[in-house]
């Protein structure tokens, strides 16, 4: 078996398996800094008909790639990859879930949707801290479990108040009643 190289491109260390990995892996990063940013503009636009419903697509088949071709490193490098893979495929399923929340509209749609989605989301970041935080500024100084926990630690809170905010949960804090 052949020696994995490696190469440092902008201080990250980037593993040289190959020409096909080296080209996935440069697909992949273009398709998560796609679904990064998508991500983004869908969970910040106004959940009606026009930028979230495109930003959403986008952000669908970028996972897409990102799953396509973390699916592809890790068969090239099972050994180091394949918790990777294993948070991408994550991150796949639930924006399909997502989609199909979307698509079919069982009851409290817009909680499943909106759920998914934004569990996608942290697993898309977090995909990218687990690979890549050793390697971050601030980020280098974290426990490892760091990366693993905190993109849940932060979306999870977040994720909570936007359903609440839109609608998708309801709100179950007692009213209080005037009385006259």
């Amino acid at each position: 078996m052949n020696a994995i190289l490696a190469a440092e491109i902008a201080g990250l260390d980037i593993p040289d398996a190959g020409p096909l990995f080296l080209t996935a892996l440069a697909v992949h990063i273009a398709a998560g800094v796609t679904g990064v940013t998508a991500g983004g503009l869908a969970a910040a636009a106004d959940k009606r008909p026009g930028r979230h419903p495109r930003a959403g697509a986008v952000y669908l088949y970028a996972v897409g790639t990102v799953f396509a071709t973390a699916t592809v490193m890790a068969a090239l490098r099972w050994r180091h990859d394949w918790h990777l893979f294993l948070i991408a495929a994550v991150a796949f399923a639930l924006a399909m879930l997502g989609w199909w929340a979307r698509r079919r509209r069982p009851v409290r749609w817009t909680a499943w949707h909106g759920s998914a989605m934004a569990g996608s989301y942290v697993a898309l970041l977090t995909g990218f801290y687990v690979d890549n935080g050793p390697q971050l500024p601030l980020w280098d100084r974290l426990p490892p479990l760091a990366y693993w926990l905190l993109p849940a630690a932060v979306g999870i809170p977040v994720t909570w108040r936007a359903l609440r905010r839109n609608g998708a949960l309801p709100d179950r804090r007692p009213t209080t009643s005037a009385s006259s």
